[in-house]
């Protein structure tokens, strides 16, 4: 039953029913329009026929008179040339003659009803569905004429009137709507046939997104679905979804790492204190050694309370509106001296030297000044951890295009190719930087990013021949 709820077989159905309505309603209407204009055309015909019968007729009324033999087989002539019922009445609607082979006729002696000859009299003529009066056992086509022509002064008195069998007329039609009911059912049949394969071919992308959807609910994020090149609805919807299953295998991948990473990162230093505290407490620690150890556990659970620090600032940065940051404005120059004044000890400490760049106007860029503060800190913290002792710390601040950048550069060790894409992301610390930096916990380049990304900034590293810039752009207020 299910396969029946489908929208391919709906979309099917409905147009099949549209198709199926579409030619009823073109048949019945050709059938009425044909019917009307077979029965004005015979009428026309016949009235046409009938005109020129008379004239003949009445050429003869010199040579034999209108109840005669002569009448009768002129009659039958004239009936058989145009497959037409002929009788002839007197003045009154007495029937006198008609085109029946037969000597005893049935008609001769009966009467046409005076409506009839009233008919002809009042309009020159009389055209419509009847029996005459009785005339015909059944319903016929009659056109009735005035004998009586002016340009025959003898012509004969009376009048004439010529039949078709409604059943001829018909027929006619019928043949007509047959020839069109089977052109008409063999499109239909063409147009459902080429609508079935057309609405298949439509539903069979959607069916296999339908089932890479319960894969993918599976737990397989490698389903793809074909897009097969197409640029229509469905090749949009496709692509779309293999960009979310794209993105959803990327957050999951990103998710795994997280825990991982996480994991790694809270492993080392829970050891650490859990193995120094149980040392302390069974005495396996000398007491004189005691305070070097809480040291160490002073130290790790400090790490600790960074990383939790800095999760929790990762989760803030993500609730971080474009819009409403940039609502805000201040003068990034001040923001990089204050954040220059608060490394300052560390940055002196390790013999350091600052080389500053920075324009004597104040240059207004759009943002927070809080969370762009703490990526100027974050840089200028790195630059000043990696950079080899005695070297010196490029700053550097300029307008291009609108947009306000600022570099941060340092002397050390040259950070391999691969690993540039790679140092924005969460927890990532080269070998270098395990080495050296005892104290990170791999989230502040990360938090520069997201910082960045929330203001729809971006942000360049470059790393050759031991000097490394990080590179990243504000927007102007003109």
């Amino acid at each position: 039953m299910r396969r029946f709820r489908s929208i391919y077989v709906k979309n099917l159905m409905i147009v099949a029913l549209a198709l199926a309505l579409s030619f009823i309603l073109l048949i019945s209407a050709f059938a009425m329009i044909s019917y009307s204009y077979i029965i004005r055309e015979k009428t026309h015909d016949m009235e046409a026929y009938a005109k020129t019968s008379v004239n003949i007729i009445s050429s003869y009324s010199g040579h034999f008179e209108a109840d005669s033999l002569e009448m009768r087989g002129l009659l039958v002539l004239i009936a058989e040339t145009g497959d037409y019922h002929v009788i002839v009445t007197d003045e009154v609607g007495n029937v006198i003659s008609c085109s029946d082979r037969e000597l005893e006729c049935e008609h001769i002696g009966k009467t046409v009803p005076a409506s009839f000859i009233a008919s002809v009299n009042n309009t020159g003529a009389y055209s419509g569905l009847s029996k005459l009066g009785g005339l015909y056992s059944e319903g016929r086509y009659v056109v009735g004429l005035n004998l009586k022509r002016d340009e025959y002064p003898s012509s004969y008195a009376g009048f004439i009137f010529f039949s078709a069998g409604a059943r001829d007329i018909s027929r006619i039609w019928r043949y007509s709507a047959t020839v069109c009911g089977i052109i008409a059912l063999v499109v239909f049949s063409v147009a459902f046939v080429a609508c079935y394969f057309a609405t298949k071919k439509q539903a069979k992308p959607i069916n296999e997104m339908a089932a890479a959807a319960h894969k993918f609910g599976r737990g397989d994020l490698s389903v793809r679905v074909d897009e097969n090149g197409r640029t229509d609805e469905i090749g949009e919807l496709s692509h779309a979804f293999n960009k979310m299953v794209e993105s959803l295998e990327r957050s999951e991948m990103v998710r795994r790492d997280l825990i991982a990473n996480v994991s790694h990162e809270l492993k080392t230093p829970m050891t650490t204190i859990t193995g120094f505290a149980d040392g302390i407490l069974d005495g396996t620690i000398p007491p004189e050694r005691e305070r070097e150890y809480l040291q160490i556990i002073s130290s790790e659970t400090k790490r600790l309370n960074r990383l939790v620090r800095g999760m929790l600032d990762m989760s803030q940065l993500r609730n971080m509106d474009e819009a409403e940051v940039k609502k805000k404005s201040f003068d990034i120059a001040e923001v990089i001296r204050l954040a220059l004044v608060s490394l300052e000890p560390k940055i002196t400490g390790r013999g350091l030297d600052v080389d500053v760049s920075l324009p004597e106007e104040p240059i207004i860029t759009l943002g927070d000044s809080d969370s762009i503060t703490q990526v100027v800190y974050n840089l200028i913290d790195n630059a000043a951890k990696f950079a080899r002792e005695g070297s010196s710390i490029g700053i550097e601040l300029w307008k291009e295009s609108g947009k306000a950048k600022v570099s941060v550069s340092n002397e050390g060790e040259t950070i391999p190719r691969e690993e540039l894409p790679l140092i924005f992301d969460r927890f990532h610390k080269s070998d270098r930087s395990r080495s050296v930096d005892k104290e990170g916990v791999g989230l502040g380049l990360y938090i520069v990013k997201t910082i960045l990304d929330s203001h729809g900034e971006d942000i360049f590293v470059t790393s050759r021949e031991g000097l490394t810039t990080f590179t990243f752009t504000l927007t102007v207020i003109e």
